[in-house]
């Protein structure tokens, strides 16, 4: 009886006003050493006092943390948590009611794995989002980009798959934008229109595909989407809503008009020369990159004997001298994974601290999935949903997202790449949703 009650315990999130944490070893976001000595006292959802012995108050949860490692909780700065299936199928074959079903599925899922927020890059991820934030469902804080902006033929325009050909007739709206997957817009007028619609819509920030992908199917890799003066419409309305715009771009020329333009974050970026790898710490531009997702063969993700395989070889042979160069600069990196399709693909979301370790140290790893995958969410401003704390840092007036971690990942990240043997301890918003000390 006490086992099965164990077991409900794990699985039903515990919440109390008051929190004390004792006998952690401190790992606060920021620094490569450890605090000792010191407890966190917890109100609500922030932390709100960080000192020696703290007194404990009527109605408090003390949890001894056992010498374990206590750290923020994980960001993952680019996935898809609505792509619970091929885009294609996401869109047009499968009812939407059903794909919000597997991603609330996937969302706890991945709180399950310590990852306490992310920053969604694209899809209509906002219903989950609410549902999350009012507590009817378990998940991540969610910084939401919903619906992509894309060129008519971009690598957002879903509409012209070879599978899939949309029903364009008058007055009926295509599938991908009625469901708000995504905003084909061309020309200034349109993109600045689309832009306004996304920002309307609650996006913290915008997505917007400015070059060809390894997966698309009519999108070859090396093109180069929008004019500079569509991306600069789209980084203009971005700033006047006080937040920023990251783009969809793996070649050279399309970052360059990136950073041109204002982009402060560029996904993927794994075909860049040294000399704009240069410019972009010299412009203070994030690169938000992923190392899982190139670290297998063609044939290992799926895409063997597909339009994809080459494209994905070219990217993947490129990779290595990106993530070599980008710590040689010091580059501002995030941590991203750009994983999505079924909820138990997902769950290789954590192999990417193996992946990146391999080309980063562990601190800097565990640094870029905490404190500095946070700065990079906080350029978000006051379009940020979550401004009463801080996050991806251990410190008064901090979201009280934290986990505890058998072992020392500042020593071995990879620790974290087994979140249901070494992650002890899962709190959000200083609710509880795991504990096994």
């Amino acid at each position: 009886m006490k086992s099965k009650l164990f077991l409900i315990l794990l699985t039903t999130s515990l919440f109390a006003n008051t929190i004390i944490i004792k006998n952690a070893q401190i790992f606060d976001g920021e620094h490569n050493k450890l605090i000792r000595n010191k407890d966190i006292l917890i109100k609500d959802e922030l932390i709100v006092k960080i000192a020696k012995d703290i007194k404990k108050e009527n109605n408090t949860i003390i949890i001894d943390a056992k010498n374990q490692v206590l750290i923020p909780g994980l960001i993952d700065a680019h996935i898809h948590l609505m792509v619970v299936d091929n885009f294609e199928d996401a869109i047009y074959k499968d009812d939407q009611s059903y794909i919000a079903a597997l991603a609330t599925k996937a969302a706890e899922r991945m709180l399950l794995r310590g990852f306490t927020t992310i920053r969604d890059a694209g899809g209509p991820v906002s219903g989950i989002k609410e549902a999350i934030d009012t507590k009817y469902v378990k998940g991540p804080r969610i910084f939401p980009s919903n619906a992509f902006i894309s060129q008519t033929s971009g690598h957002g325009d879903f509409s012209t798959s070879k599978t899939y050909l949309s029903p364009y007739f008058i007055k009926i709206p295509d599938k991908s934008e009625l469901y708000g997957w995504v905003k084909i817009a061309d020309g200034v007028a349109e993109v600045q229109k689309a832009a306004r619609e996304v920002l309307r819509s609650g996006a913290s920030q915008l997505k917007v595909m400015i070059s060809g992908s390894v997966t698309g199917a009519h999108d070859p890799l090396d093109v180069q989407e929008y004019t500079y003066a569509e991306l600069k419409a789209i980084v203009d309305e971005a700033e006047k809503w006080g937040t920023y715009v990251m783009v969809h771009a793996y070649t050279d020329k399309s970052v360059r008009m990136a950073i041109k333009a204002g982009v402060k974050s560029i996904e993927h970026g794994l075909m860049l020369k040294p000399e704009t790898l240069k410019l972009m710490k010299e412009k203070d531009i994030w690169l938000s990159t992923q190392c899982f997702g190139f670290s297998k063969t063609a044939k290992e993700v799926g895409f063997a004997g597909t339009h994809a395989e080459a494209k994905y070889n070219q990217v993947k042979k490129n990779a290595v001298q990106v993530y070599k160069l980008a710590k040689k600069y010091n580059l501002k990196v995030a941590w991203g994974t750009d994983l999505f399709g079924a909820p138990e693909y997902l769950d290789a979301q954590s192999q990417e601290f193996i992946s990146r370790a391999k080309y980063f140290s562990s601190f800097e790893v565990l640094r870029q999935a905490t404190g500095d995958n946070a700065k990079l969410l906080a350029l978000s401003g006051k379009r940020s949903p979550y401004n009463k704390g801080t996050l991806g840092v251990i410190k008064k007036g901090a979201y009280a997202d934290l986990l505890i971690v058998k072992g020392n990942p500042l020593k071995d990240v990879t620790l974290l790449a087994n979140p249901k043997k070494n992650i002890l301890f899962i709190l959000k918003g200083g609710e509880i949703y795991k504990n096994t000390l």
